[in-house]
């Protein structure tokens, strides 16, 4: 971590999200990111009206940021948009806004359209180049990225989504999408590859359904320090924000294809031989992120533009603990007790994962093979069993890694 970093995670949901910790609020969102070293955070489903009573409550410093105590948001929400336009389109889309006026603008064109109290991202039937065109006669300063470009069924890439490209997406209001979230089943290598991302920015935030550090931040963007919502737009359309953390792609929960019930997944080559097709139940199988790039891709793999952003491709601390014990379960007591140890010794994850140096974990006896996982996760070199069809990926070490990966 350096001087003048602003580690920002902007997508993210609150309790009022399906499937999400009904313990999410404001307090726990500001203590987690802290410990994980995170500094600005979206607030998540502005569209939910009790959810938006509670963003309301917020101090505002009159650009943007609105504070939880010392700690700044900025308003922020998911849109689900699922239509029909010749044929199926299903998109989802994060919404960075500029002020709680805009926001109770928005809100008010979305009440025209449906309802959005049953869930912190409402889904509405209204095509995605209309739903940005209307929230441009709102508010020229709502940005509005497409989430997890590359998930099958709502990214704008995605293998089910109705889409092959952001144009065919957003048509005349293509110039109004400044950027794509890699999401993480795949990372900016990945996206270099496509033709029309060249003038795009390539931003990365958590999709977070929880403020536990293994979740909240996995995924972040690195700005220049700012305490501006306009600055934070500027450097995002202007694409000169400093660069972005990552998850290894194989993490992902749709990394490469195969059917999680019959515990079958295969790389795209595999698929291909396989006419798409599972092996066990004879369905076709959920095609995940690979596949699809090597689909739609201009440009060879190891392609790296002139443009191309620094990125980190990190696994989070807790998964680095959990592997050095040998245990899969993130959320044991012994995991949580060396957590909370390597907190109290070097103040946050961010810090641990990109900046203690070797010798102060061997000062303060940090394990040696945690040391040494760490130090690897650090240069990207810890392998890891690619995810499939809803299943995250898994870290793999010694032995493992000399396992066939292909169930």
């Amino acid at each position: 971590m350096k001087e003048g970093w602003m580690i920002a995670d902007l997508h993210i949901h609150s309790r009022f999200s399906q499937a999400c910790s009904k313990n999410i609020d404001f307090e726990n969102l500001v203590k987690w990111a802290k410990i994980k070293g995170l500094h600005l955070l979206g607030t998540g489903d502005f569209t939910h009206p009790v959810w938006f009573e509670d963003i309301k409550k917020l101090k505002s410093n009159g650009k943007g940021f609105y504070y939880y105590e010392d700690f700044p948001f900025i308003i922020s929400g998911e849109i689900s948009l699922i239509y029909t336009q010749d044929k199926g389109r299903r998109i989802h889309l994060v919404l960075l806004i500029p002020d709680i006026e805009t926001a109770e603008k928005v809100n008010s064109y979305l009440d025209t359209k449906g309802r959005r109290d049953y869930d912190g991202r409402p889904i509405f039937n209204i095509p995605a180049d209309k739903f940005t065109e209307e929230l441009m006669k709102i508010s020229l300063d709502i940005e509005i990225i497409p989430a997890h470009a590359w998930t099958p069924w709502y990214g704008v890439f995605g293998s089910s989504s109705g889409f092959d490209s952001l144009k065919e997406c957003f048509k005349e209001q293509f110039e109004n999408i400044h950027a794509i979230e890699t999401g993480m089943s795949s990372d900016p290598e990945m996206n270099w590859r496509i033709k029309e991302l060249e003038r795009k920015a390539i931003v990365s935030f958590s999709d977070s359904h929880s403020f536990w550090p293994f979740r909240l931040g996995r995924e972040a963007t690195i700005f220049k320090k700012t305490d501006s919502y306009k600055e934070i737009i500027k450097q995002i359309r202007k694409n000169s924000f400093i660069g972005t953390i990552e998850t290894d792609p194989a993490y992902g929960k749709y990394h490469w294809d195969g059917h999680r019930n019959c515990g079958f997944s295969c790389p795209p080559e595999k698929t291909k031989e396989l006419n798409s097709k599972c092996p066990v139940c004879k369905n076709s199988l959920t095609i995940g992120v690979e596949n699809r790039v090597e689909k739609l891709a201009n440009y060879p793999k190891g392609y790296k533009p002139k443009n191309a952003k620094l990125f980190y491709r990190l696994l989070p601390l807790h998964e680095l603990i959990a592997l050095a014990n040998n245990t899969e379960n993130l959320n044991s007591k012994k995991v949580w007790n060396i957590y909370n140890d390597l907190i109290k010794k070097f103040g946050n994850e961010f810090n641990i994962l990109l900046k203690v140096p070797e010798e102060d974990f061997k000062k303060n006896e940090v394990d040696e093979k945690l040391t040494e996982l760490i130090l690897l996760n650090r240069e990207g070199k810890i392998k890891v069993k690619p995810g499939f069809d809803g299943e995250y990926g898994k870290a793999l070490i010694g032995k493992q890694e000399k396992q066939k990966t292909l169930l």
